[in-house]
């Protein structure tokens, strides 16, 4: 760590230092260049994967303001600090937006055995595939699985994606740039992301590109490390794209591939997923599970119908 991102990670005066140590219990300290952090596990990890962030975007020449390291380190909301500091107001009070996990967020719990499975699996394994009617919690699960381990400094980005192929719908031809085009895609993901966090911690995640969204045909040629991957959606891609999107894992990621075999939208090709799933379910590493009818958590008339449409 040169001099100048120290000063910059240290805040005037050794005024983050302090903060830090009052907010987390942490002890930030520097000698010879190395950064030393002292204090519990979990309150380490979590700082040393902020540190790690504003580190690399000082590196990439990055110019950041004293409000958005302050805000990185804390996990605030930039836009609602600014607002703050522009009012003169000292200490937090309503306008201070948290961008942390919500206080009042329940993490989700299993409801049935196969949700219990599966957060066993994403727990344990490096890479889960999820496949089951909708409304059994195959993506609201996953996105939370991403959050904690966002939270928890296990992972230092989350990248969602999906297949642009819906209802004989494609990209080029939708108004908007990519984020525009793709988002609503993704919408249940941010759904989800909007429940489990602040949209204002989701939108600076975002745009620090913590979070980032992405078609699964803009994945060819990438790698992620120290990520947290989800492919939802994942019946509408090829065999092709699936052994894409899973050669893309790098070191200490962990992917999540979630979809409903019997949705289908792909005209006249055999769905990735349950030729993934065939292909690697049983290897180490790999978890797989299958949701049913009975895993529906979203109505008893939604359990119904998938019961109806499965006989």
């Amino acid at each position: 760590m040169s001099l100048e991102e120290e000063q910059s990670l240290f805040g005037p005066h050794d005024r983050y230092v302090k903060q830090v140590a009052r907010r987390h219990q942490v002890r930030m300290s520097s000698r010879g260049g190395t950064l030393r952090l002292k204090g519990s596990q979990e309150e380490i990890d979590i700082m040393h994967a902020r540190v790690d962030k504003i580190l690399e975007l000082l590196r990439s020449g990055r110019e950041l303001e004293a409000n958005e390291i302050e805000a990185m380190l804390f996990d605030e909301d930039i836009n609602a600090k600014a607002a703050v500091s522009k009012k003169g107001s000292a200490g937090h009070g309503k306008n201070d937006q948290r961008g942390s996990v919500r206080a009042s967020g329940k993490w989700p719990t299993a409801r049935t055995e196969a949700q219990q499975r599966y957060l066993d699996l994403l727990r344990t394994k490096d890479l889960v595939f999820s496949s089951g009617p909708a409304g059994t919690g195959k993506t609201y699960l996953a996105v939370a699985a991403a959050v904690r381990s966002l939270r928890e400094g296990s992972s230092k980005r989350l990248v969602l994606t999906r297949p642009a192929v819906e209802a004989g719908e494609h990209l080029g031809f939708l108004p908007g740039d990519l984020e525009d085009k793709i988002d609503p895609y993704l919408r249940p993901l941010f759904d989800a992301l909007n429940d489990l966090m602040s949209p204002a911690a989701t939108r600076r995640m975002r745009e620090l590109d913590i979070i980032e969204v992405a078609p699964l045909a803009f994945m060819r040629g990438r790698t992620f490390n120290d990520s947290f991957v989800i492919l939802d959606e994942a019946q509408n891609a090829t065999s092709v794209q699936m052994k894409m999107f899973l050669t893309r894992l790098g070191e200490r990621t962990k992917a999540v591939v979630t979809g409903d075999i019997s949705q289908t939208d792909l005209p006249g090709s055999k769905s990735g997923l349950k030729d993934a799933i065939r292909r690697l379910g049983n290897i180490e590493g790999v978890g797989a599970v299958e949701f049913a009818a009975q895993d529906v958590q979203r109505s008893s008339l939604v359990a119904r119908i998938v019961r109806a449409y499965e006989s």
